[in-house]
C-alpha cells in the first residue's frame, strides 16, 4: 500500500508531465455531447500524403535516406471542432499530418530513416508514472519508432527501452543509433509505423504518432490487375478519439485503481470515429472497383465492419501478406493493429450512398454495444452511371506462400495471458506467462526455425497478439473446459502442462474466418480458448532465414496490441539465439 505522501508526488509528476495539469472535470455525458454536436459526413476523406522510400536512377530503384520528424502542431478533426493540438510525423512541421505520411518502399531496396524527435518539454496528455514507463531526468517526451510488421535487425526495431527525447538529449538504456535501416526484404504488403516508448505507447499514439508503410513489388503485383493509382488504391486509417469542447484531445486523468495507478485505465474508447484524421468523413467514388488498405490504429477498440446495402468486401490480404486467393465476406472483424486489404466494387451498389458501419462491442467481445456514434465510420457517395474499369480481382493472388503446417514446428511453447485485479475487481495489470517485461527472455527461437505457440487466454478480453519480426498464422482455436479450475491451477503453478492443459483444451473447436487465413503479424486471441499458431522466424515467400544477424541486442518483443494492456505490462522480450 502506497502512502499518501508518495501518491501526492506521483500525482504531481503526472500533472507536470501533462503540461497543463488536470483540467476541469469532464463527464462521459459531456464527451458524448461534444461528439453528438459533430455532424457526420461533412468533411471529405483526406488523401494521405505519400513519401517515396527510394529514388529512380537509370530506370532502377535506388536506396535512399529519409529524415522524418515528430512535431507538435494543430489539426482540424472536424469542420465544427476547434483545432486540436497533436503529435504527428512529417518531413517538416508544416508537412506533418494526422496520420503521418505513407512511406512507399520497394521490395529488396533498403531504406534508411532518421526519426527526429522535435516534441516539446511536456506531454499534451496525462501519463502514469506507476507503470513501467520512460521518465527522462531532464524533461521532454520520450519516443521511439517501431515499423510494425517489418523484418529488420534488432537495432532498428524500436525497442521500448531505446527511447530518446528531443535532439537525442536523453536516451533510454537500450538506445543504439540515430538512423534505422529497413532492408525491405519481405514480400509486398502493408505495414505501419508508430511510437513504442515503454509505458507511453498508448499516450503517444493517442496524440497522433501513427503512419502507414507499403512495400511494393511491381513485377509481382502489376500482373494481378488490382485497382491501382492514388485515386483507386487508398489508405483508410481508423481510430477513435474523444474531445473537449475546445477541441483538445481527451484522455482520462484518473485511474480505475487510483491508489495503485493514479491515471492508468485498462482500455481507452473514444466517442468519435476518425478516418484519415477526419471525424466521420465521406468519399466521392466512381461506380467501379476500389482497393482500400484498412488499418485499425485504435488503442483498444475493435471494429466489426460492414457495408450498407449488403455490398461485400473482397479481402485480398491481411497485415503484411496477400491471401493465396481472394475471400468474399459481408463483414470483417478488425482488432487494434490489424490491417485488411480489400476491394469494394461500387458498381454493384443499388444506391447512391454506401455507409461503412461498425457493430463490435467494446471492450470486445463482452462489453457495451456500439452507440449511434461509434456504429458509424464513414460514407461513400457515387454518381448514378458506371465508369470504365480495367481493374480486376484475379482468381489467384500469391500462390508461393507456404501452407501453415503444425508438423513443421520444432518446438511447442505455451503462452498464457493473465489479468490481475484489486479487491474491488478492477484490473491492476496484465502479464504474459506471469512475467514482467524486465524479466529475462524465456522465448528464444532460432533464426530460420518454425515453432508452434499455444496461446491461452485466461482473461475476459480478446487480445490482439503481435510478434515483432515473426510471421504467423492461427491454425486452431479450441475452447477450454472447466475454465475456473484450470485458471485456479494456473494462478498457483503457472505451468500449463502441470495443470493438464490437454484435459481442458477439449471444448468447442472454432474455425477462424477465411479472411484471417494468411500469414500475419497480429492474431486475435479469444478469451477462454487456446489458440494454436504456427510461427515462422524466416522469410516465408523465400523459405529462407533473415539476411542479417537477428540475434543481436536489444532483441525483439511480443505483446498484446491493446495499448493500455501493453503499457501495463502485457509485453515480453523475444530474443533470438544461434
Amino acid at each position: 500500500m502506497m502512502t499518501k505522501s508518495v501518491l501526492s508526488v506521483l500525482f504531481l509528476v503526472a500533472g507536470l508531465a501533462a503540461g497543463t495539469g488536470e483540467p476541469s472535470p469532464v463527464t462521459d455525458k459531456t464527451l458524448r455531447r461534444v461528439a453528438h454536436s459533430l455532424k457526420k459526413y461533412v468533411d471529405p476523406l483526406p488523401m494521405i500524403t505519400k513519401i517515396y522510400g527510394y529514388s529512380i536512377k537509370d530506370a532502377r530503384p535506388q536506396s535512399i535516406s529519409l529524415t522524418i520528424g515528430m512535431f507538435e502542431k494543430k489539426w482540424k478533426f472536424h469542420r465544427d471542432l476547434p483545432a486540436t493540438t497533436v503529435f504527428v510525423y512529417g518531413t517538416s512541421r508544416e508537412a506533418a499530418t494526422f496520420p503521418g505520411p505513407t512511406i512507399e518502399a520497394i521490395q529488396g531496396v533498403p531504406l534508411n530513416v532518421t526519426w527526429e524527435n522535435h516534441l516539446p518539454e511536456k506531454h499534451i496528455l496525462p501519463w502514469d508514472p506507476t507503470i513501467p514507463v520512460a521518465i527522462p531526468k531532464h524533461g521532454g517526451v520520450p519516443t521511439v519508432v517501431h515499423l510494425h510488421g517489418g523484418i529488420h535487425e534488432p537495432q532498428a526495431d524500436g525497442s521500448a527501452f531505446a527511447w530518446y527525447t528531443a535532439k537525442f538529449r536523453e536516451k533510454g538504456p537500450k538506445w543504439t543509433q540515430t538512423s534505422y535501416s529497413y532492408p525491405n526484404v519481405q514480400h509486398p504488403g502493408n505495414l505501419w509505423y508508430h511510437d513504442h516508448a515503454v509505458g507511453l505507447t498508448r499516450a503517444n499514439l493517442l496524440a497522433g504518432l501513427i503512419g502507414t508503410y507499403i512495400i511494393r513489388n511491381p513485377f509481382v503485383e502489376a500482373p494481378l490487375g488490382l485497382p491501382a493509382g492514388d485515386e483507386y488504391d487508398r489508405q483508410l486509417v481508423l481510430n477513435d478519439r474523444s474531445f473537449y469542447k475546445d477541441g483538445s484531445l481527451y484522455m482520462n486523468y484518473t485511474g480505475n485503481n487510483p491508489t495503485l495507478h493514479p491515471q492508468w485505465q485498462p482500455e481507452y474508447f473514444g466517442e468519435v470515429i476518425v478516418v484519415n484524421g477526419k471525424a466521420w468523413p465521406y468519399l466521392v467514388v466512381r461506380r467501379r472497383k476500389y482497393r482500400f488498405r484498412i488499418l485499425n490504429s485504435s488503442n483498444a477498440r475493435y471494429f466489426n465492419l460492414s457495408l450498407s446495402g449488403g455490398l461485400p468486401f473482397t479481402v485480398i490480404g491481411s497485415d503484411a501478406t496477400y491471401h493465396r486467393k481472394p475471400v468474399t465476406t459481408s463483414s470483417i472483424l478488425i482488432a487494434p493493429a490489424e490491417i485488411y486489404d480489400v476491394v469494394i466494387d461500387f458498381s454493384e451498389s443499388a444506391t447512391s450512398t454506401v455507409r461503412l458501419t461498425n457493430s463490435a462491442p467494446y471492450p470486445f467481445p463482452g462489453g457495451d454495444p456500439v452507440s449511434t456514434r461509434s456504429s458509424k465510420v464513414m460514407k461513400f457517395v457515387m454518381p448514378p452511371k458506371k465508369t470504365k474499369d480495367d481493374s480486376r480481382i484475379p482468381a489467384t493472388l500469391m500462390a508461393n506462400y507456404p501452407v501453415a503446417d503444425e508438423k513443421e514446428g520444432t518446438l511447442r511453447r505455451y503462452i498464457v495471458l493473465y489479468e490481475y485485479q484489486s479487491a474491488t475487481g478492477e484490473p491492476t495489470h496484465l502479464y504474459i506467462n506471469g512475467k514482467r517485461l524486465e524479466d529475462p527472455a524465456t522465448e528464444t527461437p532460432k533464426p530460420g526455425s518454425t515453432e508452434v505457440w499455444e496461446v491461452i487466454n485466461l482473461t475476459e478480453d480478446n487480445h490482439p497478439l503481435h510478434l515483432h519480426l515473426a510471421t504467423f498464422q492461427a491454425v486452431r482455436v479450441r475452447e477450454l473446459v472447466d475454465l475456473e479450475a484450470f485458471t485456479a491451477c494456473m494462478r498457483r503453478m503457472n505451468d500449463a502442462i502441470k495443470c493438464n492443459v490437454k484435459d481442458h483444451a477439449v471444448g468447442q473447436l472454432e474455425a477462424a474466418p477465411e479472411y484471417e487465413k494468411t500469414w500475419k503479424n497480429t492474431v486475435k486471441i479469444k478469451p477462454g480458448y487456446m489458440t494454436t499458431i504456427v510461427v515462422k522466424f524466416k522469410l516465408i515467400d523465400k523459405d529462407a532465414s533473415y539476411p542479417f544477424d537477428a540475434t543481436k541486442q536489444p532483441g525483439y518483443v511480443y505483446h498484446c496490441h491493446i495499448l493500455d494492456h501493453e503499457d501495463n505490462a502485457m509485453i515480453r522480450p523475444l530474443t533470438l539465439r544461434t
